[in-house]
């Protein structure tokens, strides 16, 4: 077992015990898709790109891709974000992957 396996295990553990919300224990993006016109990122770490077409946004470890059509960026705050526009597909990347 790696160090980084065995320090994902504690954190889950502790996070079990003291029932403290996975996405803030492991330092995880909350993500909330209203249909295909709206995404709400919580726990963001900024906007990579951004185009009408296409939004990175980095949060922790990696990425999130959103791509569509009159993409807008809305209530971009330090721990919140919310894209508007037609989504058409939401992507899960690794740091520096290109997409």
């Amino acid at each position: 077992m790696s160090l980084r396996d065995f320090q994902r295990k504690f954190k889950k553990q502790i996070s079990d015990f003291f029932e403290i919300p996975s996405d803030i224990m492991f330092d995880l993006p909350k993500i909330v898709l209203v249909g295909n016109l709206q995404v709400f990122i919580e726990n963001h770490r900024g906007i990579v790109e951004y185009t009408t077409e296409k939004v990175r946004i980095k949060v922790g470890e990696g990425e999130v891709g959103i791509s569509g059509a009159n993409l807008l960026l809305r209530n971009i705050k330090t721990d919140e974000i919310c894209v508007e526009g037609q989504i058409k597909s939401l992507t899960f990347l690794q740091s520096g992957e290109v997409w």
